[in-house]
């Protein structure tokens, strides 16, 4: 059974940064697509930025160039580095997963899902 945990998420000020980490087991990272997602209330889960099993990286217009994910594969971890941070990034960051190869920020494209984490910048 795959499991999903995220941390490193809080509250910073406009132009700081962030670094959320996901811890996986039941499967390791080299052979797992995964993604970060945010959600801010009443709006649909969005994706941030996705790594598929050949580290090839895919980021949302809004994060590219200020976000950065990666896997620490002796960690079995999926991160996610945020630097130059904005308010509109301020929302629940969620992290997900899927077997095999997937190059996709569709939330339908991931079957497990970690608890959320909350990131909060302020102006």
């Amino acid at each position: 059974q795959i499991q999903l945990v995220a941390s490193g998420g809080g509250s910073v000020q406009a132009g700081g940064s962030l670094t959320l980490s996901c811890v996986v087991s039941g499967i390791t990272t080299s052979r797992t697509s995964m993604a970060w997602f945010r959600q801010t209330p009443g709006n649909e889960r969005e994706g941030v930025a996705n790594i598929d099993t050949y580290d090839s990286t895919t980021y949302a217009d809004a994060v590219s160039g200020r976000f950065t994910i990666s896997k620490d594969g002796a960690k079995n971890t999926l991160v996610l580095q945020m630097n130059r941070l904005l308010p509109e990034d301020s929302a629940v960051y969620y992290c997900a997963a899927v077997p095999g190869w997937v190059r996709s920020l569709r939330v339908r494209d991931y079957t497990v899902w970690g608890q959320g984490t909350q990131v909060t910048v302020s102006s």
